[in-house]
């Protein structure tokens, strides 16, 4: 069976979907609050952390943040493309992303959770989760339906 990109970024927002539609112990679906925006110190202070800086670049800040014993990493870009860019990057390597507009929380599954009920924005996991073989699946196979 031949699997292509898209049949795995679908297969890979199903099983998001239903992972962040179990437990919610409420009525329906868990209620996800709009995704904030702003700087790194705004979205910080929304998700109650005190920002040990790592980074202070143009193209991206990022920081260190607890959650009780948890830490994450709050990272916040100049430009979607960037962030895009960064995540790609990073999801070969696993773990759990909480993605909002130009920023992105990177942690354990029950804290990046945890945030997406403050903060809003999409869960969205790791390669090496998703695709225990790793995400470099041959990338040059074509659909036959844009020849011409």
């Amino acid at each position: 069976m031949r699997v292509t990109r898209p049949m795995l970024a679908l297969s890979g927002a199903v099983a998001i979907l239903a992972l962040t539609g179990c437990g919610s112990g409420g009525k329906g679906e868990a209620a996800v609050p709009e995704t904030v925006t702003g700087s790194l110190e705004h979205i910080a202070a929304e998700a109650k952390c005190k920002p040990n800086m790592q980074t202070d670049a143009d193209t991206i800040r990022q920081a260190l943040c607890k959650k009780g014993k948890e830490k994450y990493v709050l990272a916040t870009f100049a430009t979607d493309r960037g962030q895009r860019e960064w995540l790609n990057g990073a999801k070969d390597y696993g773990g759990y992303y909480l993605v909002g507009r130009k920023w992105v929380a990177v942690g354990e599954e029950k804290t990046v959770m945890a945030l997406q009920g403050t903060l809003g924005g999409t869960m969205e996991e790791g390669s090496e989760h998703m695709n225990p073989g790793g995400s470099h699946n041959s990338g040059d196979h074509k659909s036959g339906s844009h020849h011409g």
